[in-house]
């Protein structure tokens, strides 16, 4: 019930007090007595009514002092207070509190009217009103109190600087006028609650703007009470509220912090799964898209990408080459950016030129219309950005080992929020670590090109011509991510019209096993013209395999004589050649495996086989069979099945063997060797 509407429930103030009413006659005689004064003195309304009150209520040495008092009401109508020792029922003497006043009844007639309390609960109300003004007022907790219509009804002066308006201003307003930019639907339906049910709202956090700072987010806790009185009449609700923007950006900053470590972290098992350069430059941008930015680039120095160290000076222009572009979605943004692998020449003033000579960040938080012509490497891109929307722009450098390889370069246009401090340390973290990854496929990539390099030139280019013999054969290099082995094969002619046919493996990869490789090649070439029969010759290859340094080696060395329409083959543990014949299905030829070179100690044997004129061998290393979802002969089977057909070219058998059979990813190279036999001349 609101007031004006009729009577409110009384308050329980009064009844803490427990304030008595004593009316006494002109002559100091008790007319009235209230029940409180039979509860404050003792004295029931029958033992006290009519009665001097001097005589009952007061000791005899109080006695004179309390006539003058009585006497002074009566006689000038002003009114006493004070404490007086007052005679309880039993002997007892109580201090009490005293209002005295002189009253007149409508005849003219006069009264004395005493209003007592007991002081020790006076004095106990006035200390609590005390400490809770004095606390209220000093506390440094905001602390408001508002009625039942959630208006404010007072409020310390904590909460007048959190709010930063003046305590007259909070009387009789609402939360929703006073501050507009705080949660005030939360604030008022936790409110409510609390009024409802009484139940306690404890360290609810909220954030928002207050006058007091009206550009920068606060965040506070929030705690809300019933407010009754003594008789349980609601009157309202208490407010505390405290700042904890502190701890909430200091929570905010943490946040940031384990989100960045995850981020990392989830980077750095995405980020270099191979030793590939162009694939690791597209995962480090396909990570930063859409994590930081609507489009990123991977830009390295075109002198890095070629195996040389590069350093600018503040006049030189950077040459890039832009290994991966990735865009949350196709704009004009990426029509902006450089072809792939092309170098680009970029102009010394340029953001990104400034990025990798200093090997610092560069930010633009909000990109104007002159920053777009230090960002874009020409004016067509510059307006392409603009068209784009570009906003906001990073560039951070790719530093592995003391060396600057290039620049990540991020631009947001979808994305809102202009890149900030947060973003600059996720995207440097992030940087440094593929870094390291991008270098080290840069470094492979260029020990792979040279031993690839090495490998190819020792291995002879197109098989010579060779009497009564049709030859084709292939070299296909172990997959990107992989080291170049030491697979090789040789048509060497011999005299007589006869031809030696060779296939072997180094085991090992890389320039160890590619000279390895080179050097049995040039002994296997050097004893072959010695007319050696094939286990003897590999007799001494494996003699030779054994000085250098230890290396282990298989090969098939085979002899053709296309006068007598056979072959004398040797094995020295490697796979046995497949022979094809017409009207036959492909076989394996059944060979002593013997010992990989190397081994010694054990001894080699020749084994002669037919080959007329239209049979086909084919040689061949473990790359192109071996794989680690199947087993051997299950492959051998496949390639077996793949050579049913004595009449094709062998050009298009060696292209079908190494499509049908060799995995772009694997890890092993493959030399192939087909011959065909032919009528002697």
């Amino acid at each position: 019930m609101a007031e004006g509407d009729g009577p409110l429930r009384p308050s329980g103030l009064l009844d803490v007090l427990g304030v008595a009413s004593v009316v006494l006659d002109v002559r100091g005689h008790i007319v009235l007595w209230s029940p409180q004064a039979e509860e404050l003195f003792g004295y029931s309304a029958r033992e006290a009514l009519g009665r001097y009150a001097a005589r009952l209520m007061v000791h005899e040495q109080h006695a004179e002092l309390a006539n003058e008092l009585f006497s002074d009401v009566m006689r000038t109508g002003r009114s006493w207070a004070g404490a007086f020792p007052i005679r309880v029922k039993g002997g007892g003497t109580r201090i009490v509190e005293f209002r005295n006043m002189r009253l007149l009844d409508d005849r003219g007639d006069v009264f004395a009217l005493g209003l007592a309390a007991d002081r020790s609960t006076v004095r106990r109300l006035e200390q609590d009103v005390a400490l809770s003004e004095r606390m209220v007022t000093q506390s440094p907790i905001g602390l408001a109190v508002l009625d039942r219509e959630l208006r404010y009804v007072s409020v310390n002066p904590a909460l007048v600087k959190i709010n930063g308006i003046p305590a007259d201003e909070h009387t009789g307003r609402t939360t929703r006028e006073l501050l507009p930019l705080v949660d005030v639907d939360t604030m008022e339906e936790a409110a409510h609650r609390v009024l409802a049910t009484g139940v306690p709202l404890v360290d609810r956090p909220t954030v928002g703007r207050t006058p007091a700072d009206p550009e920068e987010d606060h965040a506070w806790s929030l705690s809300m009470y019933r407010l009754e009185d003594a008789v349980g009449t609601v009157l309202g609700v208490a407010l505390s509220v405290v700042d904890i923007s502190e701890q909430y950006r200091a929570g905010i900053e943490a946040e940031a912090a384990r989100r960045r470590l995850a981020l990392i972290a989830d980077a750095s098992a995405r980020i270099g799964t191979t030793l590939e350069l162009d694939r690791t430059a597209r995962e480090l941008a396909d990570f930063a898209v859409p994590e930081l930015a609507d489009v990123a680039s991977v830009d390295l120095l075109d002198a890095v990408v070629e195996g040389r160290r590069s350093t600018l000076g503040p006049t030189e222009p950077a040459v890039l080459r832009a290994l991966a572009v990735r865009a949350e979605q196709e704009t004009d943004a990426v029509r902006a950016a450089d072809p792939h692998g092309r170098p680009a020449r970029y102009a010394p003033d340029l953001l990104i030129t400034e990025c990798v000579r200093t090997g610092r960040p560069v930010v633009v938080a909000q990109v104007k219309d002159d920053d777009l012509l230090r960002i874009a490497r020409s004016s067509e891109a510059a307006t392409l950005l603009a068209r784009a929307g570009l906003h906001s722009y990073l560039a951070v450098p790719l530093i592995a080992r003391g060396e600057v390889l290039g620049a990540l370069d991020l631009k947001r246009t979808c994305n809102p929020a202009p890149f900030d401090e947060d973003d600059v340390l996720l995207a440097r973290e992030l940087a440094a670590r593929a870094a390291v990854q991008i270098d080290n496929a840069r470094w492979y990539q260029n020990a792979r090109t040279t031993a690839l390099t090495l490998q190819r030139s020792l291995l002879p280019g197109r098989p010579p011509v060779t009497n009564g013999l049709e030859v084709a054969s292939r070299y296909q290099p172990a997959g990107a991510t992989s080291e170049v082995g030491g697979d090789w094969f040789d048509v060497i002619p011999l005299e007589g019209g006869k031809t030696a046919l060779v296939v072997g493996d180094v085991m090992g990869s890389g320039v160890g096993a590619a000279a390895t490789m080179g050097r049995l090649r040039t002994a296997t070439t050097t004893l072959a013209a010695l007319g050696l029969d094939p286990a003897r010759l590999l007799e001494h290859l494996d003699k030779i395999t054994s000085d250098l340094d230890h290396s282990i080696a298989t090969c098939v060395y085979a002899v053709h004589d296309p006068l007598l329409g056979r072959c004398r083959i040797a094995n020295a543990g490697h796979l046995p050649p497949a022979r094809v014949r017409a009207g036959r299905p492909a076989e394996l030829l059944e060979l002593p495996t013997g010992v990989p070179l190397g081994v010694g100690g054990v001894a080699f044997s020749t084994t002669t086989v037919d080959f007329a004129p239209g049979d086909e061998l084919v040689f061949y290393t473990d790359g192109l069979v071996e794989t680690r979802r199947h087993s051997l002969d299950e492959r051998l089977d496949m390639m077996l099945a793949l050579l049913d057909d004595p009449a094709r070219p062998l050009e298009e058998v060696c292209d079908l063997l190494l499509r049908r059979l060799h995995h772009p990813d694997n890890h092993d190279d493959v030399a192939l060797l087909i011959a065909r036999a032919l009528p002697p001349d």
